[in-house]
């Protein structure tokens, strides 16, 4: 199986910039090959030593790197933290109009999970059964800054725009967050065979009508 784009990508550094290094850090390898087993055993548990067999490492090899499977998950999480915050700065740099860049940050976070599905395990809790609390908490808090962000759109076009949301900007956030946690879970549930863009202009309008107009 292919490994997910933008995880293969960014995390052994190929950009059209930056061509391909010689040699990937051991780090980078871990994570890489625990966000390939996500997507290829959707369901199933991940356990140290079927993820030293995929490196091709032993399992104190493993601990050298991280001194626990926590750690790796956190690598992961951060990674998904970065990637997806770093284009939401980018969307409202680029975008003045408040509906676009609602529409643009959830479209965003649609793409990034039907781009890396394994790791997408993560963002419904799926693979972190009986890890770390700290690790659920943490992709709780995720979620929260996400909601936060549209939140401060919306209140933002309160003040630049003079535009006032049909409903309360916080009920509105909520309502754009769930359906987008709704698709993201059904790729999940689906084995990753239920695209989470598929029909998302459609449903957008739906929402955008609910919200803006």
């Amino acid at each position: 199986m292919i490994p997910s784009d933008d995880l293969k990508r960014q995390l052994t550094n190929m950009t059209a910039e930056n061509p391909p290094k010689p040699k990937v850090s051991r780090k980078q390898q871990i994570l890489q090959a625990l966000a390939e087993m996500l997507e290829q055993t959707p369901g199933g548990r991940i356990t140290t030593a079927g993820l030293a067999r995929q490196v091709g490492v032993s399992e104190a090899a493993l601990y050298r790197h991280f001194p626990s499977k926590a750690k790796m998950f956190d690598g992961l999480i951060e990674f998904i933290e970065d990637t997806v915050f770093s284009r939401v700065n980018i969307i409202l740099a680029e975008n003045e109009s408040t509906e676009v860049r609602c529409h643009n940050t959830l479209h965003l976070l649609l793409t990034f999970t039907e781009r890396n599905p394994g790791i997408t395990r993560i963002l419904t809790g799926d693979p972190l059964a009986g890890e770390s609390d700290r690790l659920r908490t943490r992709v709780a808090q995720f979620f929260y800054r996400f909601e936060t962000q549209l939140r401060q759109m919306l209140r933002e076009s309160e003040l630049r725009e003079e535009k006032h949301p049909r409903v309360d900007v916080n009920i509105a956030a909520n309502l754009m967050l769930a359906v987008i946690e709704g698709r993201i879970s059904q790729y999940v549930r689906s084995d990753f065979s239920r695209s989470p863009t598929m029909g998302w202009d459609d449903q957008w309008q739906i929402l955008r009508r609910s919200i803006f107009e």
